[in-house]
Parts: structure tokens; C-alpha cells; sequence
């Protein structure tokens, strides 16, 4: 089996997903093209040479609709020649289409690929492709095999069920939001975002959705998003699934979830005879990717069971990870892996994670790789993690390595 090396990853800046979010303007498919073309430009690529392009999007109705990885192509005028195709696994979907071309090049069935995501949450809104089903109640026919309820229900029941409290939340809320500003503020992002130029001449080219003011006074003070509509039916439906729970502690507010937002990204991919075909030059090497199922009631446990997976399958320890991106969809996934794999917690979204940066759901796995390696050459370390909780009950992990 081949390796699959990273050769580059850029991303858009994240807008916040309202209809006067920085990116609203940008048509989705625009979006994704934006981090084709950089990719090419950055790395003197000959656009045919790619293989195969996979993006992940969540919402694929509306603006989103179709196959948003051929559109994305078409939009950068990239040759008829170089297909694409399109993912969903909720919010694991950008990181699976990089795992996915990262295995297609390990096979040898091609030399060249690109993997990425997008999510344009101000023109297309979460949920949008259930149609007229209730939010809340999502697939009634799995409903009747299984006690299904909303994320944020779901977060609340990790909190309570391994003993997370609203402070450690709001604290954990707190630091995202000064690692994210302080990062912006030092240029950390820089090497990667690539900027977004209007219609009307602005450019974007900064993350809109931190907020600094947001102190553990201001997180503190805010009500829990999920307590009217959880102690009115949906706990109880949780409850059956988990009785020893008894009662189910409500945690997570605005300020301790992931913010809703714009953003695309994408990763090129080679193995060994790419890179030498084609003078690519590899920034870092993929060891592991891999996806795992869990129980769809407590849902968001993934990034444990994954994590572990992908450590195995690389041969390495929690300790050997330099750094650990794992996705903040609620301060409580977070927390909850920490202490499952007793993770040093300075190790962990070193500069900031979804809930001040936002979550951009079919592009955030691709980011977080694109984060990890900039900050593994910054540091001069060598291995990092990123990890997804994923609605339905499932997990997925990707391992690489600094060159």
C-alpha cells in the first residue's frame, strides 16, 4: 500500500451563517471553487492532474443541492476531466472526504486527489434537508426502532451521565474564545485562509465569529437552549434509553456550543507517485483514518472510540499526540474525551475551536486538519489528532504526521 501524503490545505474565513454574515453573498459553489483555485495557485498545480474531488456537505438541498463537488469543479473552470463526488456523514463529512481520498491513494487507484468540504449555513439552514419533518424529531421511521432526540439533548446527557457541570463549560467556552483570539490577533490562521473578494470590491479574509467579550460572566449568565423543549417530552425519550440518569442537567447555551457559520476547505492528497510525477512536495503523511459507531440516544460519544481506533491503527499512544483537534459541536464532547482518554488539556484546540471559530458542518473536519498541520510546523511537532462527534451515533478520527 501506498502513503498518502498532504500536500497542502487552504480554507475560506468562516462568516457567521446569517444573511448579513460575511460570506452570505457567496454562492456555496463559489465558495468551494475559492479553495480549488488556491490550491492550484499556491502549489503550481496542473488542475487535470487531479483525479478526483470530494467534498463533504451536510445540507445538500436548495443552493446546496445535487453534487456540490462537481459544481465546486465547474466553478473553478477546472478541466471537464476531473470528476467529483459528494459525502455526508453530518458532521464528520469534510474530514471522511479527505479520509476518502487519502484511501484512494493508499490503493494506488489513483496518484492525485483533493478532499474537502462546505457549508453555507446562511443560505441553506440546518435541518433544511428534512423537508417539512419536525427538527426535533428528525427520521420518524428509526424513531420507532430507537430513542432518538436532538444533539444539544444529547450533550446535556453526556454532561450529566459522566458528571460535566455548566462551570466547566462555560470555562472551557471561555478559553475557545480567547485561544481564537489571540490566534487571529498573532496571524495564526493566516497560512492557510485564503481571502474572499465581494462583489461590491471588500475582501473577507479574517473568521467573523469570535467574540471576545464572551467571559465566563457573560457565559454564565445565559439560559440553557435545550431545557424548555428537553423537560417538556424530549428527555424523557433520552431517559428510556438512559434511566440511571434519572434527571437530565440542561448545560449548554449559545455561548458553549458551536457557532452556526459559512465556511469551505480543502486538502490535495498524493501518494508516492504523485508526488514524484508530479514535483509535489508533502507537508505531512496520513497514518490513520477511520469512522466508528455508537449508541444514537447519548449520540456524540464518537471521538472516543474513534480516537482509540485510529491510535491502534497507527501504532501510537494518547501520549504521543502533539496535538488534538477535536471538534467543539458542545463544550461537554470536549470534555467528556479529555477525561475519557486523559488528555493534557493544553494539548487540545490550541488556538481556539467551533465554539468561538464556528462550525461550518460539512467543511469543519478538512479545517481542523488544516489547523493541525499549520500548528504542528509552527511548533516544530510532529503528530496530531482530529476527531468529530457525528449525529446518528458515530465517530471518525484522522492521524497525521509532520514532514
Amino acid at each position: 500500500m501506498s502513503n498518502a501524503y498532504v500536500i497542502d490545505a487552504v480554507r475560506t474565513p468562516r462568516g457567521k451563517g446569517k444573511k448579513r454574515g460575511t460570506l452570505a453573498s457567496v454562492h456555496p459553489q463559489e465558495l468551494s471553487a475559492s479553495t480549488l483555485k488556491a490550491i492550484q495557485e499556491r502549489n503550481g498545480l496542473k488542475p487535470e492532474v487531479v483525479e478526483e474531488v470530494v467534498l463533504g456537505c451536510v445540507s445538500q438541498v436548495d443552493d446546496q443541492a445535487a453534487c456540490i463537488a462537481r459544481y465546486a469543479v465547474m466553478a473553478a473552470q477546472w478541466p471537464n476531466s476531473v470528476p467529483g463526488y459528494t459525502v455526508n456523514r453530518f458532521c464528520g463529512s469534510g474530514l471522511q472526504a479527505v479520509n476518502n481520498i487519502a484511501n484512494h491513494v493508499q490503493s494506488g487507484a489513483m496518484a492525485v486527489g483533493l478532499g474537502g468540504g462546505v457549508e453555507s449555513m446562511s443560505r441553506v439552514k440546518m435541518g433544511a434537508d428534512l423537508g417539512d419533518r419536525d427538527f426535533n424529531i428528525g427520521n420518524p421511521n428509526i424513531q420507532k426502532h430507537y430513542n432518538l432526540v436532538p444533539q444539544g439533548i444529547s450533550a446535556d446527557l453526556i454532561a450529566t451521565k459522566y458528571n460535566i457541570s455548566r462551570e466547566e463549560a462555560d470555562k472551557f467556552a471561555e478559553s475557545s474564545q480567547l485561544k481564537a483570539d489571540k490566534a487571529i490577533k498573532e496571524g495564526v490562521f493566516k497560512k492557510s485562509i485564503i481571502p474572499i473578494k465581494l462583489e461590491d470590491g471588500s475582501v473577507v479574509d479574517t473568521d467573523e465569529n469570535p467574540r471576545i467579550e464572551s467571559d465566563y460572566a457573560f457565559l454564565s449568565g445565559l439560559g440553557a437552549v435545550f431545557k424548555t423543549v428537553g423537560e417538556k417530552e424530549l428527555d424523557a425519550i433520552a431517559l428510556r434509553s438512559y434511566p440511571e440518569v434519572g434527571k437530565i442537567n440542561h448545560i449548554h447555551t449559545l455561548g458553549n456550543s458551536s457557532g452556526i457559520v459559512d465556511g469551505a476547505a480543502s486538502v490535495l492528497i498524493a501518494n508516492d507517485e504523485g508526488v514524484k510525477k508530479f514535483g509535489l512536495k508533502p507537508r505531512a503523511k496520513i497514518l490513520a483514518t477511520v469512522a466508528t459507531g455508537e449508541d444514537p440516544t447519548i449520540m456524540l460519544t464518537g471521538p472516543v472510540s474513534a480516537s482509540k481506533k485510529a491510535l491502534q491503527a497507527a501504532g501510537l499512544k494518547v501520549e504521543d499526540i502533539d496535538l488534538w483537534e477535536i471538534n467543539e459541536a458542545f463544550a461537554s464532547v470536549v470534555l467528556y474525551t479529555q477525561k475519557s482518554l486523559g488528555i493534557p488539556m493544553e494539548k487540545i484546540n490550541v488556538n481556539g475551536g467551533a465554539i468561538a471559530l464556528g462550525h461550518p458542518l460539512g467543511a469543519t473536519g478538512a479545517i481542523l486538519l488544516g489547523t493541525a498541520l499549520d500548528e504542528l510546523e509552527r511548533r516544530n511537532k510532529r503528530y496530531a489528532l482530529m476527531t468529530l462527534c457525528i449525529g446518528g451515533g458515530m465517530g471518525i478520527a484522522t492521524i497525521i504526521e509532520r514532514i
